[in-house]
């Protein structure tokens, strides 16, 4: 049975599942009007995660969101593919590196689309409008992102191809920041599905 906690965090309330494996917590962040949740499969070391919320970008961000606090330069990997047809072509598969879980906060991320657009998108402070780098790859198999200092940039890669960079990207993130994956459906009247697989995170200790 899950254990179920409830997270003050900035004047937002947000209910926060137990860890689920490398992962410290999970939720929906910002506007969801229908929950999201995680599923991860010991055996395979897979995520599957089901978001809604009506998107990652602009001013405001819903979605849902698992992550742990790290500190310091950090490189997280995985696998990414969605699971069906989906509703909206944008819906969102996202490895993230966030300030806090307010639905403004200053974030940069690797967004996969459900149309196959990859992109390097990042928040530089609070509550300015969402930015992007595009990939020159449609549909890769297998995203990155790396903080080092204030920079971040994106990597992807179809099945058995190196992985080509894109970015770097400036945002300021205060130490410790929130690592993770999350999924938004771009519609937030239903719930969409990612796997993510071979997930890992990398940091200057290791």
């Amino acid at each position: 049975m899950n254990i179920v906690r409830i997270c003050g965090l900035a004047a937002v309330v947000l209910v926060c599942s137990a860890s689920v494996g490398i992962f410290e917590r999970d939720a929906d962040v910002g506007d969801t009007p229908k929950t999201g949740a995680i599923e991860f499969n010991a055996d395979t070391g897979d995520y599957r995660v089901r978001g809604g919320g009506a998107n990652i970008w602009a001013k405001v961000d819903a979605f849902h969101f698992a992550w742990r606090q790290i500190s310091g330069d950090v490189v997280v990997t995985a696998d990414v593919k969605f699971v069906g047809t989906g509703a909206v072509d944008h819906r969102k598969a996202v490895l993230m590196i966030r300030q806090n879980l307010d639905r403004d906060a200053a974030y940069a991320d690797v967004a996969l689309h459900g149309d196959g657009l990859t992109s390097l998108q990042f928040r530089p402070s609070a509550g300015l409008e969402t930015l992007e780098q595009r990939s020159t790859l449609n549909m890769p198999t297998k995203i990155r992102i790396a903080r080092r200092g204030n920079q971040f940039t994106m990597y992807a890669a179809k099945e058995g191809e190196e992985l080509v960079p894109t970015g770097p990207a400036t945002v300021v993130l205060q130490d410790p920041v929130y690592v993770g994956i999350g999924v938004c459906s771009h519609d937030g009247n239903v719930l969409e599905t990612a796997i993510f697989s071979n997930v890992r995170i990398e940091t200057a200790g290791k």
